[in-house]
């Protein structure tokens, strides 16, 4: 793979997923072109990246072996598309969650970039069927999904094209990898790709379970951060079962007739009503009340214990 020292990556989109990735990228010594269409919103961005990777060694959480000023002389702004992607070996698109918005910025790269650099989209949920096809180019698109904070939370979906080449999933698997992310491949394209279909099967299954007048709220979040979350956070679903038997044939052996009758009962996906809505809202704003001071400052807790948890991981 080519040295980070003589690559640099494009990042298109300057909000807060577009600065993570400039502080990802230029943590593993890769020079960062970051774009948007105005310059004020560059210039913006990249005097916020310059504070977080203060505090971040300040935290003792900066990544890579360099100093935050030296990985702040990686990274680079411009308002010019042409210019920000120039010489580039891979584009990183975040511009807001729009499939029109994204499909305009695909077309418009598509007639700049070369047939060697990838071209990768950040989207949460949008197939790639819908963000690619009909591009000459799309054959170098994939989507890689992180997930919000990207520099605690490192895992990064890898979701190709029908089209894609098996050779652009995995120099951006290599990637990836390199810059100290977790990737993950899909194999082919699905709604909603892997992250959030599992999230959204947690978040269907908890709703029914406060609606139906089973638990509050407040409880289903201890089940999840007192007693499910506790070993997720170091194993996932088939580990667990794995080490809860004697291997997952012998859970399996001992479970699945149990599994498959609640599972049967769980019924259709809940119409999230207006009542429903209110009534949930306002649990979770007993406890954190939804104006802007108080969410900003309990995102800032849940950083902050998501650094401490990947350090301590990263010492497991």
């Amino acid at each position: 793979m080519t040295d980070s020292r003589d690559a640099s990556i494009s990042i298109v989109g300057s909000g807060l997923i577009g600065r993570s990735w400039a502080t990802v990228f230029s943590s593993a010594g890769y020079t960062v072109r970051l774009y948007d269409v105005v310059q004020q919103q560059v210039d913006s961005a990249i005097q916020d990246i310059r504070h977080q990777l203060n505090e971040l060694e300040k935290n003792g959480m900066l990544r890579g072996t360099s100093k935050p000023e030296e990985q702040m002389a990686l990274i680079s702004g411009c308002s010019d598309l042409a210019k920000a992607i120039e010489g580039s070996i891979h584009i990183q698109e975040c511009v807001p969650e729009n499939l029109e918005l994204k499909r305009k910025i695909f077309q418009e790269l598509d007639g700049l970039m070369n047939d060697d650099v990838i071209l990768s989209s950040s989207t949460s949920c949008l197939l790639p069927s819908k963000l690619f096809s009909g591009l000459k180019h799309v054959k170098q698109c994939i989507v890689s999904h992180p997930v919000n904070p990207t520099y605690y939370v490192p895992l990064v979906e890898l979701v190709p094209h029908p089209e894609t080449q098996p050779s652009v999933v995995e120099k951006t698997y290599a990637l990836m990898k390199r810059v100290g992310q977790v990737p993950v491949k899909l194999i082919r394209e699905i709604d909603g790709f892997a992250l959030n279909r599992i999230q959204y099967a947690i978040i269907g299954e908890a709703w029914r379970l406060v609606t139906e007048g089973i638990i509050s709220p407040e409880d289903v979040d201890l089940v999840m951060t007192a007693g499910l979350g506790m070993r997720y956070a170091f194993m996932g679903p088939f580990e667990t079962i794995h080490l809860n038997a004697e291997g997952t044939k012998n859970y399996c052996e001992r479970y699945a007739v149990g599994m498959k009758r609640v599972l049967s009962s769980f019924g259709p996906p809940p119409e999230f009503r207006d009542d429903e809505i209110q009534n949930i809202h306002q649990a979770l704003s007993r406890r954190i009340p939804a104006d802007p001071e108080h969410l900003n400052a309990r995102r800032h807790d849940r950083d902050v214990y998501l650094a401490a948890l990947a350090k301590l991981k990263k010492k497991m």
